[in-house]
């Protein structure tokens, strides 16, 4: 049975955007070559890291959202541990509550884009 995660990294500051790009894209792939499903990716960009780490005071940070199996999580994991590109990672399952929450945030941030996209242009 799928169950739902939700993992955070944060990529070493070095990245070129596409560098950046393909380590998403290698961990995205790993998930769905597992019979894993993408539920939602976000960006979160460049940001000031709250402790130096690697003597690096910012990183790229990224958000995926997935259905996998639970015995894949610790194959994630060592990848993660493994790739000299990833500073951080933080894994969570999710409940029906932390599911739930994250489903109206992603609801709540595409409200504005879809009020403005609505919305008539004045010229």
């Amino acid at each position: 049975m799928l169950k739902q995660y939700e993992t955070v990294f944060i990529a070493t500051p070095v990245l070129s955007d596409a560098q950046m790009k393909e380590a998403v894209a290698k961990y995205a792939s790993m998930i769905t070559a597992e019979g894993g499903e993408i539920v939602h990716q976000e960006d979160w960009g460049l940001k000031k890291l709250a402790y130096p780490i690697q003597k690096k005071t910012t990183g790229f940070y990224h958000l995926i959202e997935f259905k996998a199996n639970p015995d894949f999580i610790n194959t994630l994991e060592i990848q993660f541990k493994r790739d000299e590109r990833i500073i951080r990672f933080q894994t969570v399952a999710m409940d029906k509550h932390a599911i739930a929450y994250a489903e109206r945030r992603r609801a709540k941030m595409n409200e504005p884009k879809a009020a403005a996209e609505a919305a008539p242009v004045n010229e």
